[in-house]
């Protein structure tokens, strides 16, 4: 596939992204922060992602009803999202419709009322998406475990803050820190499918000061120390147990993530996997089970996850260490290191297929790597990777000291301790 990428800078700090893809009738419009919960002092945990509701909620120039009806007219679907270190918001709709979505989308990012009324109004909102999570056992366990492996530590914190905090989010505190962080400088566009990098370019000046200085301010915590622990939390009325079982991983920069990626892979991504494999397949133990890595700045999190019933707790546990255990000492087989580079290979290929998704990893790549990383690139690096770099990754992080256990439900009685993690 031909990448027609286009880069523009401006002196204060906006980074400005398209990829043309000529046979398509759709666009892609993307603003990506790259402010998060992760650079948010303690007592205004959540505030980033107050912010990504309530710029829907009136600017000067439209009310929250004028919002909600100019969307639907451009026939976009408008997505909103908050991460770690990331705040996002992404409209896809029909090329000749994206000076009125960039119109729409800069005036609310740019010029939001943040009306007290309106704020006062989503606090309720929010404080319920908070409580949502108490009766979703999946969630709860990922909140109360990624608090334990990075504590005191902006990472540990739950994106959406505490119904504490968000009641504190007044009209100056968010207006402050909306003008402080959700600035240009913080700031990348990125833009694909049937479109212009002019045209994208004329629009940013229109709606961002280009001439100010970039002033961009820095908000860097410390690298977290993971806490490799193990935590059980009774809740008797669950019908299943859910279970985490985690290390440390690669940073999202580190030249081991592609290794790191197949190897995820490998043990728990689709059905031939390993994990799948052998807890579903052989064991009837767990409808859901599987791996995923999450990739911070400078650090990172692998975990697997199954939902089981608490008769067959302890029988999953230790398929699953033995498989882990297995991984380590006695490697991967050429052939399931083909089938992984594969499976990513198909996977990538097929997402450049969407808008949606090159307007991502544009955005992707600049704001972690600060570059453009091609497809060709890519591929490659995924080609090259060798049983040997897959244990080196199994060697690093698969260890018995730096393995975390955590599970939620009726326990039946489990009690674990280190020695029965050994890898």
């Amino acid at each position: 596939m031909k990448e027609n990428i286009e880069v523009t800078r401006f002196s204060n700090g906006l980074t400005i992204l398209t990829e043309k893809m000529p046979d398509v009738r759709s666009a892609t419009l993307g603003f990506f922060y790259s402010i998060g919960s992760r650079h948010e002092p303690i007592h205004l945990s959540g505030i980033s992602h107050f912010i990504e509701h309530t710029v829907f909620k009136g600017t000067d120039k439209r009310t929250a009803l004028e919002i909600a009806i100019e969307t639907d007219r451009l026939g976009g679907h408008f997505d909103a999202f908050t991460m770690h270190e990331q705040t996002g918001f992404t409209m896809k709709t029909v090329d000749s419709a994206l000076p009125n979505a960039f119109d729409l989308m800069a005036d609310m990012l740019t010029n939001p009322k943040f009306d007290e009324v309106e704020l006062k109004r989503e606090q309720k909102v929010i404080i319920e998406e908070i409580k949502m999570v108490e009766d979703s056992p999946e969630e709860l366990l990922g909140e109360l475990f990624q608090a334990e492996f990075y504590p005191n530590h902006p990472l540990g914190l739950s994106i959406a803050g505490t119904p504490k905090t968000v009641r504190t989010f007044n009209h100056e505190v968010t207006k402050t820190y909306h003008a402080e962080n959700f600035t240009p400088q913080n700031l990348i566009i990125a833009v694909a499918g049937n479109i212009d990098h002019t045209q994208v370019v004329e629009l940013a000046e229109q709606f961002f000061n280009i001439k100010t200085k970039d002033q961009r301010p820095k908000t860097k915590d410390q690298r977290p120390t993971a806490n490799p622990i193990i935590l059980l939390k009774k809740k008797r009325e669950l019908e299943q147990t859910h279970l985490l079982l985690a290390t440390d991983w690669v940073d999202a920069k580190s030249p081991k993530r592609y290794a790191a990626h197949l190897l995820e892979n490998i043990l728990g991504t689709g059905t031939s996997s390993r994990l799948w494999q052998k807890i579903r397949e052989e064991n009837g133990l767990a409808y859901s089970v599987g791996t995923s890595g999450m990739s911070f700045e400078d650090c990172g999190i692998f975990t697997i996850y199954a939902g089981t019933s608490p008769k067959q707790l302890s029988k999953t546990i230790d398929l699953t260490i033995k498989e882990l255990r297995k991984i380590k000492r006695q490697g991967v087989t050429e052939n399931e290191l083909e089938l992984a580079k594969q499976q990513t290979i198909a996977g990538v290929l097929l997402g450049l297929e969407d808008s949606g998704v090159r307007a991502s990893n544009l955005a992707q790549s600049e704001m972690t790597h600060g570059r453009q990383i091609s497809l060709e690139e890519t591929l490659q690096n995924v080609e090259n990777v060798t049983v040997e770099d897959l244990q080196v990754i199994a060697d690093e992080f698969f260890q018995t000291e730096k393995l975390a256990l955590a599970a939620i439900g009726n326990l039946n009685g489990l009690k674990i301790g280190r020695e029965r993690l050994e890898i």
